[in-house]
């Protein structure tokens, strides 16, 4: 697998080795030992699936008490992924980095604790899934307003207004959000 560099320390973008055929393909998605091998040596506790329609925005989500890492993908359609650092003594702090994952490019994405993450459907209808290094906790969940112009997210266009769940799209502005250290 090749692992890449963002910009933003510690998020990284996860190419695995895919191997196809008239028949399909192949590829690992998860395999402890080759993730150690890259330096990316974690404890998964929970997988999650969701599926959503085009135009459909879920976050920018973090939990604060017990802030997860995510191993995020998508098996169908594609997405606009964005990661955005909310650790106050970063240099990076309210810095995003955004990529497209899709079921054609097998990309995957690691972001870390310390991390706001949220995603924008860019197809008809997207399957996306994550592994988490800590259960979720309803409780503990915080929400980032995703259009804040102070995080200059380049949201492509669907062609509508992005779907927003009641808690999203009432959630705080950066610099009204509950920060990590």
């Amino acid at each position: 697998m090749k692992v890449s560099e963002t910009g933003l320390p510690g998020v990284l973008l996860i190419e695995p080795r895919v191997f196809g055929d008239a028949r399909g393909f192949f590829l690992e998605s998860w395999n402890a030992r080759s993730f150690a091998d890259n330096g990316l040596d974690m404890d998964f506790v929970q997988d999650n699936h969701s599926r959503s329609a085009r135009g459909v925005l879920r976050g920018l989500h973090y939990q604060m008490l017990n802030p997860q890492g995510k191993l995020v993908r998508v098996t169908r359609g594609a997405v606009h992924d964005v990661a955005v650092d909310m650790r106050r003594s970063s240099p990076h702090f309210g810095k995003s980095f955004g990529v497209e994952l899709s079921e054609d490019n097998h990309r995957m994405l690691w972001v870390p604790p310390g991390f706001a993450h949220g995603f924008l459907v860019l197809s008809e209808t997207a399957d996306f899934q994550y592994k988490v290094t800590q259960f979720y906790d309803p409780s503990d969940e915080r929400s980032l307003r995703w259009d804040d112009s102070a995080l200059g997210i380049a949201w492509p266009d669907v062609g509508t207004a992005p779907t927003l769940s009641g808690k999203d799209g009432a959630a705080p502005l950066l610099a009204d959000a509950e920060l990590f250290a």
